[in-house]
């Protein structure tokens, strides 16, 4: 299985983006950008997936899917969590389906 930093380090050499150029399309509450070097760290895995705003940024400028860079995190978008709550029937059936296609 692959990490968060993997999945964001090929998804950017993929589509040919610099480490630079992701950071400073990514913003901390403050306005501010990323620094590459923190950028770096997630990718090598020496730093913790972030906040979850900026993984929303972060699945934008690759074209991933939210959702998708979400788990890879360990983390439930917060529009799904809500609605899990609010539905736990159905967030089960809805678990017990991804699960039995994931384990075609």
């Amino acid at each position: 299985m692959k990490t968060f930093g993997t999945m964001v380090a090929e998804a950017r050499r993929a589509i040919g983006m610099s480490q630079k150029e992701l950071a400073a399309k990514v913003k901390k509450d403050d306005g501010q950008a990323i620094s590459p070097q923190y950028l770096n760290d997630v990718e090598r895995d020496r730093r913790n997936p972030p906040a979850a705003y900026l993984i929303v940024q972060i699945a934008a400028a690759l074209n991933i899917d939210k959702d998708v860079l979400c788990a890879a995190a360990g983390t439930i978008p917060e529009d799904l969590r809500k609605l899990a709550a609010s539905h736990p029937e159905q967030a089960q059936e809805g678990f017990r389906a991804f699960r039995k296609k994931m384990n075609k």
